[in-house]
Parts: C-alpha cells; structure tokens; sequence
C-alpha cells in the first residue's frame, strides 16, 4: 500500500467533527490493484470523516462513470455507477477487520489507509450484468447483434397462447384435479 500514500488519512492531527476528503479516481488507481476490468474510469469519491473521542465514523460516496466492454456485444460504454458504505473505526488491542462496517484499529495507530475499502465500493457498484444502452432500446449497429439474431431460435418471440397444445398434455393435467 505504499503507493496508495494519498489515500492514508491521518487522523491524529484532526479535531474533533467533521472532515472532508475527496478523491478522483482513474484507470491507474486499479491497475495499482491489478483489475483489468474496466477501460477507463472517472469517479470522484467523497469521505466524510466524522471524528469524535474514542472512534471515527466515515462515509463514503462515490459517484461516476467506468468504462466498461457489454457483456454480449463487447462493444465499450460509459456506465454510470453511484454507491455509498459507512464505516466505523473504533480503538482496540489489535487490528479486526472481520466485520465488514467495523474496523477495529490497534491503539496508536495515526492513518487509516482507505485505498482498499475505496476500490471495493467502486467494483461493486458496477452491475453484474453490464449491457450497452444501445442493445437495451436497439439503437446499437453491432455486427455481433446481427450474428446472434441470425443465429436465434426461429419463432423464438412468437406467442404462446395461440399455439395449439398437445390432447396428452390435457390428459395429464386432469391428474392434478382428479383427487
């Protein structure tokens, strides 16, 4: 984490109440990680650090766009991500992090390093299924588009209902009533 330095915040020398710190994420920060998922990213993240006596409270916000490839297109896009967590550090005998909204820091600590709780919020702010505007309300021009319509079931959207339904189908639904 010793390349991450702008992330350590310190806060020893703060006064009590309420501090803010903002942060401006981009593609070096997850190569910093090794996460190769994303082309490019522009996200500003806001902490809001609330120190009081014995512990501190942060919440953190992000907000942005990621540059992502569609899931069937591979076509890159813009995807808006917005998410936020909150985080409470209190003082201890040694350090926890096994509560995911606690961290217990050991006594005489001075920094907190936020880097890994900042790309955590951010990858998970990405959803699971990423698909391109362009698929969803059929603007897109994608060859690739082209190829699996093509090669889609034939009859894939036709309608159900009027379909005539096999006479042993009927047969075997009057089992589920005869009782």
């Amino acid at each position: 984490m010793k390349a991450l330095k702008e992330f350590a915040i310190q806060f020893v020398g703060l006064k009590e109440g309420k501090h803010l710190f903002e942060y401006k994420i981009n593609k070096s920060f997850f190569d910093f990680f090794e996460y190769e998922e994303f082309n490019d990213s522009n996200v500003n993240v806001r902490i809001l650090l609330n120190k009081k006596e014995t512990l501190l409270e942060l919440n953190f916000n992000a907000s942005g766009y990621l540059n992502v490839n569609c899931d069937l297109t591979n076509e890159s896009f813009d995807q808006t991500v917005s998410n936020q967590f909150d985080l409470v550090v209190k003082f201890g005998d040694e350090f926890n992090n096994e509560n995911e909204e606690i961290l217990i820091l050991p006594r005489g600590e001075y920094e907190l390093n936020v880097a890994q709780y900042i790309y955590e919020l951010v990858v998970l702010s990405v959803p699971s299924k990423r698909i391109h505007p362009g698929v969803k309300d059929g603007t897109l021009d994608s060859d690739i588009l082209k190829k699996l319509e093509e090669l889609s079931p034939k009859g894939f959207n036709r309608d159900i209902e009027n379909d005539e339904i096999d006479p042993r189908w009927n047969t075997l639904k009057k089992l589920l009533t005869d009782k």
